[in-house]
């Protein structure tokens, strides 16, 4: 028989932490917690493989679940002191809560309070002596059972609350006495029956097997499809379920539930950080419902709330809370996010997990925990999630910049943007695909605004605290956030929102600084940040641990100066095209396409020539001795040509020819498929002059800025989409021919190599042979992923969603090497060119060089070096360092990442 259910509580637990594929990150958590002796209530965890039952079953369960839950309910009973569940006299009542091996805050549901109906509810009044704590667990699992289990929308019960309260002159959910509970709990049952046509389920079994179905289905709604799909989460790890007796929160002013991280989570500080609520369940602190208090009276001072602390109200238990949060972060050697309640001053450990985080507070906790040697430096490096140092380079406001601040509220996550206001998430995504800037405005966000907080540039609620959805949520995905700003009115159906006089409409500017809490008008000037402290700290770090080298994508002086600043150890590849499209060059380059004859195309390309040279020379002198590989030609011509009226008639004059002699050039130059078309080498081959000039202004360049700086300036020659060695022998001697012209003009002998972009499934077969030329090899991975697809990359977007939502590609093989086919193609370019040359310098060259998985497969095939956007080289540095960490530990880094 196999075993589905695994119990915990009483300070035992059939689980542990490292059972997390089994149990999910919370059921494997509470089982530690308990070994650890912390207070748990007890329970049992339905492991992820009845999850994987359930959807390859039509949405039924192992045969033997039923004994096994049924046995498991009996183990609680046992420990929580003659409650049985479903007992009129005596009730014992649970939460369901899903508990995936990643973290998926908000993404999933969750019941609290099963096992109420109209008896039990009697009963637990009568057993806490408190029939208003009894009827608001009962009309809050209604509501809660009814969205998440029977579909009933959640704002048919806020109206209804609405309107009690409004009856009763309250302003407060807390103000409703016990009374006014039971007929909000009849007007709920009512409108239940309402919607469904029978009444609400009043059988805990019943109710329990509901929840569980509910939770099972909740992995597969579209807001979590799409939170695993922003996160990498396989669909096939599936969710545990937790089933747990009740502690509440909300049986009084000795009661308290509470959300709190063991460090800040905003900026690392090494703080006790969170916040609670007295008289409240869980939901109430993360729904933005009531405004929270802070747990520390530094916490509170720090935000200039009035409202009492934790530590100020609860003294002992927020002592004992402290302590266990020392605790959790030195068994974990990692900053832990709790949940906890206190019911009768009793305190209640709920959950514990490792803590979402903004980056900067992730550089700072892991390099702080690696200075106080709880964890060692390789640790502290894998902590930091590559794709995530994206969060600091992102703009912060400029200082001198004039601001009109129309609102505050809590700084949620750090950074700053700019965009129109949308209000609601299908308004902002839709704006953001148009290639709009957008900051989403809402009262407050919830699971289902995942799409629109993706597409946003920020993120500004009304209501909720740090802890709440979009704050967390905005921290995991760099968003800048400002949550709680409640001097605001959203009026989503007029899709406006109010502060004093002031009103902002859909599709206004306004600005917000997350790090600051301030909201603004209009779209404020920013500065890019400086890169110091914690971040260089880790960087030095994680440049001692790899092997792979890092260079940049640069093709300006600008993105070579950009380049140095990140880390790069040279440039990997320079596009000598886009030097061309600048205004007083892209004429000549027009001159020597209209050009009839040879003797045409030199006279235009000696036009040319100045000003490649003056650029590559200032590209050497940013780059000094560091490698700089200078790509050859690639485009196909008709691309420097111009389309409309007037530019072709200025083309003619230029040129000395009619517009009519421009027009049918451009025919002559139109290719259907241009792709795979008349460029890279073919051009070169067919006009050699133009791969002279270019190695002309390369060589005469580097040999001018050696002289000036006595440096030894290392242009990489790269001839484009080789397919046979043929090409690259006769464009070799022509650069080397050149190379020899210059030396003799100069009196200095180049320092070069010369070799080849592998760009086509021909190149990587036939590596032996071009290496007996070629002395480096770039993997072009763009144009070898179409040509090893037959996709156009343009074009794919278009239909590749389809393909992995079907699970036929698992991600976009443009945005990460597709490691089966096109890895193999480079593997066997790899070996083979190593064969003949086994000096041979590798690298990759295409925006897969910033993606940290791409990095890994880097590393793991023995590449030399990765070359990917400036911004994007801190990236490549931490991947390149994670994948020689992984394999010092024999392990692969898929997965590790995303379940840290």
């Amino acid at each position: 028989m196999s075993k589905w259910v695994y119990e915990f509580g009483d300070g035992a637990a059939e689980g542990r932490a490292d059972m997390r594929e089994l149990l999910g990150g919370k059921g494997a958590n509470l089982a530690e917690m308990c070994h650890l002796g912390l207070p748990v209530p007890p329970g049992f965890t339905i492991n992820t493989e009845v999850c994987t039952f359930y959807y390859q079953n039509g949405n039924t369960y192992p045969g033997d679940l039923t004994d096994q839950i049924t046995a498991a309910i009996a183990g609680i009973e046992s420990k929580v002191g003659g409650m049985k569940f479903g007992d009129k006299s005596a009730p014992l009542l649970v939460s369901v809560r899903s508990g995936a091996r990643a973290s998926m805050p908000g993404m999933m549901d969750t019941v609290l309070n099963l096992g109420l109906n109209d008896q039990t509810v009697e009963g637990l009044a009568k057993m806490s002596g408190n029939p208003r704590f009894a009827y608001d667990s009962y009309r809050r699992f209604i509501q809660m059972y009814s969205a998440v289990v029977l579909g009933v929308e959640h704002y048919y019960f806020e109206e209804i609350l609405e309107l009690h309260k409004e009856e009763r002159g309250v302003m407060l959910d807390t103000e409703l006495d016990a009374d006014a509970l039971k007929g909000l709990v009849a007007a709920y049952k009512a409108r239940v029956e309402d919607e469904l046509g029978k009444p609400f389920p009043q059988d805990p079994k019943e109710q329990l097997w509901g929840a569980i179905g509910a939770v099972f289905s909740s992995w597969m709604t579209p807001r979590a499809v799409t939170y695993r799909r922003l996160h990498d989460i396989p669909a096939e790890w599936g969710t545990a379920v937790n089933v747990q007796a009740m502690v509440f929160g909300n049986m009084g002013e000795d009661c308290a539930t509470g959300v709190a991280f063991t460090r800040d989570p905003s900026t690392g500080e090494n703080a006790f950080y969170g916040e609670y609520l007295v008289n409240a369940q869980g939901e109430d602190v993360v729904a933005g419902i009531r405004t929270p208090q802070h747990l520390t009276v530094a916490g509170k001072n720090a935000n200039g709330s009035d409202l009492p602390a934790m530590e100020e109200v609860m003294p002992e238990v927020f002592a004992q809370l402290d302590d266990i949060r020392g605790k959790l972060e030195t068994h974990y050697r990692d900053m832990q996010d709790i949940e906890f309640t206190v019911q009768k001053d009793k305190l209640w450990m709920l959950q514990t997990r490792n803590g979402k985080r903004t980056t900067h507070a992730a550089l700072r906790i892991a390099v702080e925990m690696a200075d106080s040697g709880l964890i060692d430096r390789p640790t502290a490096v894998s902590r930091i999630e590559p794709n995530a140092l994206d969060q600091l380079l992102h703009p912060t406001l400029d200082p001198a910049a004039e601001r009109r601040i129309i609102a505050k509220g809590l700084p949620a996550s750090p950074g700053a943007a700019s965009g129109k206001a949308a209000f609601t998430a299908d308004e902002a995504e839709a704006a953001a695909a148009k290639g709009e800037r957008v900051i989403l405005v809402r009262t407050e966000t919830s699971p289902e605004d995942i799409h629109g907080m993706h597409a946003a540039q920020g993120i500004l609620t009304t209501r909720g605290g740090m802890t709440s959805h979009a704050a967390v949520v905005a921290r995991g995905m760099g968003r800048p956030c400002v949550a709680g700003a409640g001097d605001l009115r959203v009026n989503e159906k007029e899709r406006t929102m109010k502060v004093g006089g002031t009103i902002v409409g859909e599709g206004d500017w306004i600005t917000i600084d997350g790090a600051a809490g301030e909201v603004m008008l209009g779209e404020v000037p920013t500065v890019q940040p400086e890169l110091s402290g914690d971040f260089t700290r880790l960087m030095e770090w994680a440049d001692e641990l790899r092997t792979l080298g890092v260079r940049a994508n640069a093709d300006t002086p600008d993105d070579a100066r950009t380049s140095i600043q990140f880390g790069a150890e040279g440039i990997g590849l320079c596009r000598t095209e886009h030097m061309f499209f600048e205004t007083e060059r892209i004429i000549a380059v027009r001159e020597m396409i209209l050009a009839e004859t040879e003797e045409g195309r030199r006279a235009a390309l000696t036009k040319i020539l100045p000003m490649q040279r003056d650029d590559f020379a200032e590209m050497f002198r940013i780059m000094g001795d560091m490698p700089v590989t200078i790509r050859l030609l690639d485009p196909p011509l008709h691309e420097f040509l111009p389309k409309g009226d007037d530019e072709m008639k200025e083309v003619a004059d230029a040129a000395g020819v009619t517009v009519e002699d421009v027009r049918r050039r451009a025919a002559e130059l139109h290719e259907v498929n241009p792709m795979l078309g008349h460029r890279g080498c073919r051009l070169a081959i067919s006009y050699p002059e133009i791969c002279e000039m270019q190695a002309r202004a390369i060589f005469e360049a580097a040999v001018t800025v050696e002289q000036e700086t006595g440096k030894i300036v290392k242009p990489e020659v790269m001839v484009p989409l080789i397919a046979t060695r043929k090409e690259l022998e006769i464009l070799k001697a022509i650069i080397d021919r050149v190379a020899g012209e210059v030396e003799a003009e100069k009196g200095r002998k180049p320092h070069y190599i010369t070799g080849t972009m592998i760009e086509l499934p021909r190149a990587c077969l036939r590596a032996a042979e071009i290496a007996e030329l070629a002395e480096f090899f770039s993997f072009g991975t763009n144009d070898l992923t179409q040509t090893c697809f037959g996709l156009s990359r343009d074009d794919a977007g278009n239909f590749l969603q389809y393909y992995e939502r079907q699970g036929i590609l698992e991600i976009d093989p443009f945005v990460s090497v597709d490691t089966e086919g096109v890895g193999e193609l480079m593997e066997i370019g790899v070996e083979r060119g190593r064969q003949t040359r086994p000096d041979i310098k590798l690298g990759i060259c295409g925006e897969h060089g910033g993606d940290p998985a791409s990095v890994a497969f880097c590393h793991k095939v023995g590449l030399d070096y990765v070359s990917c956007s400036p911004f994007r080289v801190p990236i490549a540095r931490l991947a390149a360092a994670q994948a020689a960490i992984a394999e010092s530990k024999g392990e692969t880094l898929s997965g590790v990442a995303r379940e840290a």
